[in-house]
């Protein structure tokens, strides 16, 4: 049997509380005040067993409108409303409000409860049960019992109970989400116990001995016990009033709206994409960037409203927008919200939320409200499949597109190893499970196809590029790891070349043209000439009267093929000079052990400039070592 929470919802003094106490003995106004003054100013809970042995918890609300924040708070995660209207009032302005939040709320079961009809006579009950068939049409209410009742006498009671039971019994299944999720409603301490956090259960399970984390402050702590209906558990699920108490947890940590949830699993934000629906009853348009006060969950944040597709918002109207917040708030896609006014406060719209986690849009930005569109109207596939695509060369990762898509875990992998099978999206990361759109791949292997064809044009005579330095031209994708897979496919597909570190396009070949070809001879014969002193680069260029970029691509091209070796900048020597310096240098060292700076410029036969280099240039090259005034060789060696 599903678990239930009903709410109650209704003006001040029609009755909620004393409704909930006839049906369930419960007082749920527990603070001196409320007492005193005969008002319900916080949040009520009782519950109740109903004939079918279906087991309700009740969320008694405030109906004053000084309180109305606290109403919203108490309308998350119910199941179902009782709308109290007393009999000798009939409908006033907060069953109004309240009868508007709670389909803001996407409440969509409940009934209409006539209460006080004891003080009323018949003829003045039809005329109330009139206006109550004009206040629900074309509610969610609409075509709801209308259950006449006297707390004081006790007349209905049975009749109200059966309408609650037959209500519950046609109630639809809660999503399947496996994401634990409390909104807090109440925190307070208890001796012997320490802190306790109540709340209604909206989906996922917590357990005993379970770390869970406290959205938006980030502090973490172990659940030390669960308590249902004043029953001690080892765990609760969706749909119950849940009080849990936490392992050295302060108070003070810990306020209405926050979040209780798993480590991780949300992810605090201070933007929010919504669906908003201006209530028809404002009597003047809402301009962009007004001062709000957002209501969602149990928690009340100030904000501003940006309309993405227009200047002002006409009441009836249903709009794209974006909150922007003064603090962070931790959500899912769907999440029920309440919008009402800075000031006067009164409730002007609400809808639901469509990405929990969004980036700041512009505004007016016509491929900004199409996805705005499919995360409204597509299916899961299709927002899964949006979501990825937005993310760009950042990629999504699996528990992203949870928060993005509100779908358990078992169903999103489904969805997933759909789009993988079609080849929509691609796993850039197993460990992470994050993923990128194919036409973001796709741009990545455009985008380094024109990278070497750009670098081929400026460096005709380099064999390609280094492998650093093509990723560093692209943007910073996933820490390379999409880089490396498309890279990997590239070379599948025979579109570039890879030798060593370096990369080509498959066609790229080195060619010289006649005046190059005379360029690299002349080099190499001044070089090879040169032996162990050449000149400098820049007599190279003086003495040959060559054009310095052209002289630089030839001799670039003779050191990649290891025909000149750069020992310093501008300093090359011909390969067979170093090559028998090297013989020469590892032979002497067999047989002396060490060798001096003198006696390595006495083998050289060479000045000072170009020993310095030399010697320097073998210690690079791990043959030798220095120590102290004298080098010897590496054991490698």
């Amino acid at each position: 049997m599903r678990q239930v929470i009903l709410g109650t919802a209704g003006h001040i003094d029609h009755g909620k509380t004393s409704l909930i106490k006839a049906v369930t003995g419960v007082n749920t106004d527990r603070l001196k005040e409320e007492q005193a003054r005969g008002i319900t100013i916080e949040l009520g809970f009782a519950s109740l067993d109903l004939p079918s042995g279906q087991h309700v918890g009740i969320v008694d609300v405030p109906g004053h409108e000084k309180f109305v924040k606290n109403m919203v708070a108490g309308a998350t995660g119910i199941d179902m409303v009782a709308m109290v209207i007393a009999a000798d009032e009939g409908i006033m302005p907060q069953t109004r409000e309240h009868m508007e939040i709670c389909t803001l709320l996407g409440v969509a079961h409940g009934m209409v409860v006539l209460t006080k009809i004891d003080l009323v006579d018949d003829e003045w009950m039809e005329l109330v049960e009139e206006d109550i068939a004009d206040f629900t049409r074309d509610t969610f209410l609409d075509a709801a019992p209308v259950v006449p009742v006297s707390s004081a006498t006790g007349e209905g009671i049975p009749e109200f109970l059966a309408s609650l039971d037959s209500i519950a019994s046609q109630l639809p299944e809660r999503p399947n989400s496996t994401l634990f999720r409390l909104p807090v409603d109440r925190v307070f301490t208890m001796k012997g116990f320490g802190t306790v956090i109540t709340g209604s259960l909206v989906s996922g399970r917590v357990t005993v001995g379970q770390t869970i984390e406290i959205y938006t402050p980030g502090v973490r702590s172990k659940v030390r016990g669960i308590q249902v209906h004043n029953q001690p558990v080892e765990d609760a699920g969706a749909g119950l009033r849940t009080a849990i108490n936490f392992q050295g947890l302060d108070k003070e940590q810990v306020n209405r709206g926050d979040v209780l949830s798993t480590p991780g699993d949300l992810e605090p934000t201070y933007m929010v994409d919504l669906e908003t629906h201006f209530l028809k009853s404002n009597t003047k348009p809402m301009k962009n960037r007004t001062r709000v006060r957002f209501h969602t969950g149990t928690s009340e944040i100030l904000g501003y409203l940006i309309l993405l597709d227009r200047d002002e918002f006409q009441p009836g109207e249903t709009a794209f927008t974006q909150i922007r917040l003064e603090v962070p708030v931790a959500l899912v896609k769907d999440d029920r919200f309440v919008i009402r006014s800075y000031s006067p406060i009164r409730t002007i719209g609400g809808g639901r939320v469509l990405n929990p986690v969004p980036g700041k849009h512009k505004r007016f930005r016509e491929d900004t409200i199409d996805l705005l569109k499919g995360w409204a109207t597509g299916s899961v596939e299709e927002i899964v499949s949006l979501h990825i695509r937005a993310g760009g060369f950042r990629g999504v990762s699996f528990g992203h597109l949870r928060l993005m898509s509100n779908t358990n875990e078992k169903e999103l992998d489904r969805v997933l190893q759909g789009l993988l099978s079609r080849k929509q999206v691609v796993q850039v990361d197993r460990d992470h499970r994050i993923f990128i759109h194919h036409t973001v791949f796709e741009q990545l292997r455009q985008d380094i196809q024109g990278v070497l064809d750009r670098y081929h044009t400026q460096h005709p005579l380099k064999p390609g590029i280094p492998k650093e330095e093509l990723k560093s031209k692209l943007p910073d994708v996933l820490g390379g790891k999409a880089f490396t897979l498309v890279l990997n496919q590239m070379l599948q597909n025979q579109e570039i070349a890879q030798e060593g570190e370096v990369i080509r396009a498959a066609s790229h070949t080195v060619s010289l043209a006649a005046d190059q070809k005379t360029i690299r001879k002349n080099i190499i014969d001044m070089y090879r000439k040169g032996a162990l002193m050449p000149p400098y680069f820049k007599e190279v260029i003086a003495n040959l009267d060559v054009n310095p970029k052209s002289a630089r691509d030839v001799l670039m091209l003779l050191v990649d093929e290891g025909e000149v070796i750069k020992v310093k900048e501008d300093l090359y020597f011909h390969r067979e000079a170093i090559t028998q310096l090297l013989t020469r240098l590892v032979e002497y060292l067999k047989d002396n052990g060490e060798i001096s700076t003198p006696q390595f410029k006495e083998m050289t036969g060479a000045t000072r400039k170009y020993v310095i280099p030399l010697i320097e240039y073998f210690d690079a090259k791990n043959v030798t070592i220095r120590i102290g005034d004298t080098r010897k060789l590496r054991k490698q060696s």
